[in-house]
């Protein structure tokens, strides 16, 4: 049950990394992980200011909750992704691509101007398939 990356000719080559669709077989167990942020386990923020560190503790946080459901990051079809300033979409991009590997998943990246901290910079929700064991 592979996740496959979707392209249309009609469409324009994503800017950043993701893919213009994913589509996967309807079976298994899909997995829905809430907006995760820079949080730690510990309750303080990562890279406060710096959004490329808070980028990566958010990807570290996605990777434990799949990975706690039985997946990994490899199962992500879909992101949404919620920051601060949209300057930062290079960096943003940046980080992504070394936790998601083609295919990438699907995603909307929108700039939104208050998030539950004034702290965060990112928070990126995700929706996973597991396939049937």
């Amino acid at each position: 049950m592979a996740k496959q990356q979707i392209t249309s000719a009609k469409l324009r080559v994503p800017n950043g990394h993701f893919s213009q669709a994913t589509k996967i077989a309807a079976r298994g167990q899909m997995v829905f992980i809430s907006g995760m942020t820079a949080r730690r386990a510990d309750g303080s923020i990562a890279g406060i200011g710096d959004p490329e560190a808070q980028t990566r503790q958010v990807c570290e946080n996605l990777k434990a909750a799949i990975e706690e459901a039985g997946g990994t990051l490899a199962d992500i079809c879909r992101v949404d992704v919620y920051v601060r300033n949209m300057e930062h979409f290079e960096i943003i991009h940046k980080v992504r691509r070394e936790y998601f590997h083609a295919p990438a998943p699907a995603s909307t990246m929108v700039e939104v101007c208050k998030m539950t901290s004034p702290d965060y910079l990112i928070e990126i929700n995700a929706i996973a398939v597991l396939p049937d064991v």
